[in-house]
């Protein structure tokens, strides 16, 4: 783990088109064309590539067997979205009455193993974690990263928030849980997180990680409280942040954010350089002291 690479092994304009290329705002072809005028002591604009890509296995923190825990794969109904929805649920093999619960939004790649582990931290923390995969109406999670973004792509977005919504009301009716239901999402995760505490009034906190702003007109429906994070060099999702901040602030929304120094867009994700473990350590502290103030 010592000579894992970080952001700052790569140049930030390289960083900037990896960005571009997997939110799809360039194709890969343009992201090799671009960063090949960055790469140096013998890499390739390929190989750039591939040490940008996540390393699963490297940013493993709970095993999927832990004997502390139960995990499964469930399936629900949803019928306001796609038909049915799937996820994976963690919880405490030992529980001590009922417990607070934490819905997991992942990426724009679908349920991969990074949010599978994330949902075990929770778990492990003392939450019923649920972690939906957008992408099972088109077959889930296909294992490659380019796949599933192209996947991603091809979703109906309104029959996925509708199936995000249910899974809320999925973990609400759990009967081990208390009733209260938090969100924390990562990138398109976040944007959901911000979307779903203007939809919800009884979503119970949302934890958004460098998402999309919420849709500044919905801003006065939002009762859950936010604290928010976001990466100083972020500068896609960072453009509304400003006046996100104002909007809730104006409408006296219980709402904090928090600006990382010196960290990128997925600080959080601890599969890929752009990882930043003192942002991310404090920034998933600060999100389970939240939870548990707000959901027990």
């Amino acid at each position: 783990m010592s000579d894992r690479k970080t952001a700052k092994d790569f140049h930030p304009e390289t960083l900037r088109l990896f960005d571009r290329y997997v939110h799809g705002d360039i194709s890969r072809r343009d992201f090799l064309a671009g960063a090949a005028k960055f790469a140096v002591a013998g890499m390739t604009a390929v190989t750039l590539l591939q040490a940008l890509t996540p390393n699963y296995a490297m940013g493993q923190q709970i095993r999927p067997d832990d004997p502390q825990l139960e995990t499964e794969y469930l399936t629900y109904p949803s019928p306001k979205g796609y038909g049915e929805l799937r996820g994976y649920l963690a919880k405490p093999k030992q529980l001590n009455g009922k417990l607070p619960l934490v819905l997991v939004v992942h990426e724009n790649r679908g349920l991969n193993p990074h949010i599978e582990d994330v949902a075990r931290r929770l778990a492990l923390a003392g939450f019923i974690a649920f972690a939906p995969d957008a992408l099972f109406p088109l077959g889930g999670y296909p294992g490659d990263e380019d796949k599933a973004r192209a996947l991603f792509s091809a979703l109906d977005q309104d029959k996925t928030r509708h199936d995000f919504i249910e899974a809320v009301r999925i973990l609400q009716k759990l009967p081990q849980g208390n009733g209260k239901v938090g969100v924390v999402g990562f990138c398109y995760g976040g944007g959901m997180s911000n979307f779903l505490a203007t939809e919800l009034p009884d979503l119970a906190a949302a934890v958004p990680f460098y998402g999309r702003q919420a849709d500044l007109a919905k801003v006065v429906a939002i009762q859950a409280p936010l604290l928010i994070h976001y990466a100083s060099m972020d500068e896609r999702v960072n453009a509304g942040a400003k006046a996100y901040d104002e909007a809730l602030k104006a409408a006296g929304k219980n709402a904090q954010s928090f600006v990382y120094p010196d960290t990128q867009h997925g600080f959080h994700n601890d599969t890929t350089p752009r990882y930043d473990k003192a942002a991310a350590t404090l920034a998933w502290d600060r999100s389970i002291k939240f939870f548990k103030q707000h959901l027990s």
